[in-house]
């Protein structure tokens, strides 16, 4: 088979593919009569095919794919003026934490936030497919490893976690996850804050019954609890 074939082939494929495809995968198209090496280059001749239009050839950490460039955004709104979802800067601060220092236990990220991290925003990383357990620390309680997944790295754009900007500072962290653009669009943000980020909120989980009862008569002092009996004037 000729170059100009193969390179037809892999680009129909890539066009056609609903995800990322990676060279294991591409090389099924040739029976592997193409080594890794072989398709590695023609992919790379793709790309430099492809450098003068709307669309370009690149590599994330699940693959190769097609995408649109960042310029073109301004016209592709126009099909899809829907916005991405804005992250609190407390999820920002959590998943940057996972990010950085994985694997992590929740409460190593409480030592390092100092606040209790809400269950919910958990929840709300491992949901979206950003983070993961993927073991349990040999401690008291076995508390459970968090770590980034590789949808992660997709979705922002990366091939491996090494290229994360090297910061050391969380509030920095914090920024570059938030610059980082989507890997089906660079030019939007994967992450945008959300500006109005209320202050945490304490974790129920973690509260004992009388801090609960106290978190609950501060937010209505005056009115009585279910189970207390109402007493009428005399």
């Amino acid at each position: 088979m000729n170059t100009v074939d193969a390179k037809r082939i892999l680009e129909t494929a890539l066009i056609c593919a609903n995800e990322a495809l990676p060279v294991r995968a591409l090389r099924v198209l040739f029976n592997d009569a193409l080594g890794a090496d072989s398709i590695k280059s023609l992919l790379e001749q793709l790309h430099a095919d492809w450098a003068q239009r709307g669309v370009e050839l690149v590599c994330i950490a699940s693959g190769w794919r097609f995408q649109s460039r960042p310029q073109m955004r301004e016209f592709l709104d126009r099909l899809h003026p829907e916005k991405p979802p804005k992250y609190t800067r407390a999820t920002l601060e959590t998943l940057a934490i996972i990010a950085y220092r994985q694997p992590v236990t929740r409460g190593d990220m409480e030592d390092i936030r100092g606040v209790t991290i809400n269950s919910l925003i958990l929840k709300q990383l491992e949901d979206r497919g950003w983070v993961e357990v993927i073991g349990h620390r040999e401690a008291a309680g076995r508390p459970a490893l968090f770590a980034t997944t590789r949808q992660f790295l997709d979705d922002l754009g990366l091939q491996s976690l090494d290229q994360l900007p090297l910061l050391d500072s969380p509030t920095e962290q914090v920024s570059a996850l938030a610059a980082l653009g989507r890997a089906d669009d660079p030019a939007q943000s994967a992450l945008p804050i959300d500006e109005t980020d209320p202050p945490d909120i304490p974790d129920i989980d973690a509260l004992t019954v009388d801090a609960a009862a106290s978190v609950l008569d501060a937010a209505a002092p005056d009115q009585p609890m279910p189970n207390d009996p109402v007493v009428s004037p005399s």
